[in-house]
């Protein structure tokens, strides 16, 4: 039976993709590219030809119904962001709630995911944690911010570089300039930073410098006797 295939991509180094990965992308008979141009540059890497076609934020809405056609009909598609996996602070999860509806398989393959690794080297706690995406950038941000300084787990938040700053210096005014963070950008690329310290030291730390790549933020929660 054809199905859809979610399939995680790497986040920068291209040797971060399983083999499974590779067999499905060779298999399907299409490929949902978040942007085609970043997805032909994986491709061809792996000497991968197969037909493309957009899939993003601006054009899901639109045309999730037709893919699930597609699927119906016996195509086998496989969907890919173009770093990471898709549905995760990315398009995805319009197409595979469509699929489900439709009595479609889907199966999402296991694979890079950038919080991960950022949670996992923050040295804070990870039993249990709270994946907050990106902050709305204006509207509803700052009631966000606030219901979030409550949080007593580990939060994980997505920030652009231009935004970095702004949003720690927000940070140090919701949980405190004393708060444990750890900021990473550049994940899996040569010039990976993973930076620890408290809210404050982060704050002088990257307004010190031009900040570039995907940023992962990690949070301590709130501590039990914090007021």
């Amino acid at each position: 039976m054809a199905r859809l295939y979610i399939v995680p991509t790497p986040i920068g180094n291209l040797e971060d993709i399983t083999l499974r990965a590779l067999r499905i992308l060779k298999e399907v008979d299409l490929i949902l590219a978040e942007d085609t141009r970043t997805t032909a540059k994986l491709l061809q890497h792996y000497g991968i030809g197969k037909p493309m076609q957009s899939h993003h934020l601006h054009n899901e809405h639109k045309t999730v119904a037709f893919i699930s056609e597609k699927i119906a009909s016996g195509l086998n598609v496989a969907l890919v962001s173009d770093a990471g996996t898709p549905g995760i602070s990315d398009p995805g999860f319009l197409l595979v709630r469509e699929c489900l509806r439709a009595g479609l398989d889907v199966e999402c393959l296991p694979g890079p995911t950038a919080f991960v690794p950022a949670l996992v080297n923050s040295g804070l706690p990870c039993d249990t944690f709270v994946f907050a995406g990106f902050l709305p950038q204006k509207k509803g941000r700052q009631t966000k911010l606030k219901q979030y300084a409550a949080e007593t787990r580990t939060m994980v938040f997505y920030e652009s570089p231009f935004r970095l700053v702004k949003a720690l210096e927000e940070f140090a005014l919701h949980f405190g300039p004393a708060r444990k963070v750890s900021v990473s950008r550049e994940l899996t690329k040569l010039y990976e930073e993973n930076f620890r310290g408290t809210v404050e030291e982060a704050v002088a730390h990257f307004s010190a410098k031009t900040v570039k790549g995907e940023i992962v933020i990690v949070v301590e929660g709130k501590a039990d006797d914090d007021e």
